[in-house]
C-alpha cells in the first residue's frame, strides 16, 4: 500500500481516537482526499448531536461538498477508521466516490457492538422481506408533477 494511503488511514484512526476522548460519539473518523490533498475530515458525532446519521464518513462528505461546492465528489477518496456502514457506503455511491480504504472491519467491530454486518445482511433481502415495512402506493399525477417537473426544470 502506498505511503500516502497509510498516512491518511492513520489520520482517520487519530481522528477517531481523539473523538473517543472528547466523548462526541463512537470511535470513528474519516478523511476525504482529492488529488492527494485533504479536502475534509469527519468524526462520529451521534452522541453529541443525537443525530443517528452523524457518522464520520457522512460528516466528511457534507463538509467536502461545501468546500468543492458540488454534490458530486468524483475523484475523491475516503479513508476511514472502520468499515463504512450501508448508509455511508450508499452516500459514497450517490456522490461518485469510487475508492474507499478502511482499517477495522465489521468482524473487528463485532465484539464491541459496533458492527453493521447485520444491516448489510438485511439490506440484501428484497424490500418485502426486510424487517421494515416498505410499501409503494400510487398518487395520481405524482410522476408528472415531480419527475417530469424536474426534467423540465433541469432543461433550462
Amino acid at each position: 500500500m502506498p505511503p500516502a494511503h497509510i498516512r491518511f488511514l492513520e489520520m482517520a484512526v487519530n481522528l477517531a481516537a481523539e473523538n473517543l476522548q472528547e466523548h462526541h460519539g463512537r470511535p470513528f473518523g474519516a478523511v476525504l482526499v482529492k488529488d492527494g490533498e485533504v479536502i475534509a475530515t469527519g468524526v462520529n458525532e451521534i452522541l453529541s448531536t443525537q443525530d443517528p446519521t452523524a457518522h464520520a464518513e457522512l460528516s466528511a462528505i457534507r463538509a467536502a461538498s461545501q468546500v468543492l461546492q458540488s454534490p458530486r465528489l468524483d475523484g475523491c477518496v475516503i479513508y476511514a477508521s472502520g468499515q463504512p456502514c450501508p448508509m455511508c457506503l450508499s452516500a459514497m455511491h450517490l456522490t461518485g466516490i469510487k475508492e474507499v480504504y478502511f482499517v477495522l472491519s465489521n468482524a473487528d467491530a463485532e465484539p464491541y457492538g459496533l458492527s453493521t454486518a447485520k444491516i448489510y445482511e438485511e439490506m440484501q433481502k428484497p424490500l418485502g422481506l426486510q424487517n421494515i415495512n416498505v410499501q409503494q402506493h400510487s398518487i395520481t399525477g405524482a410522476r408528472e408533477r415531480l419527475y417530469e417537473g424536474w426534467k423540465r426544470q433541469t432543461k433550462k
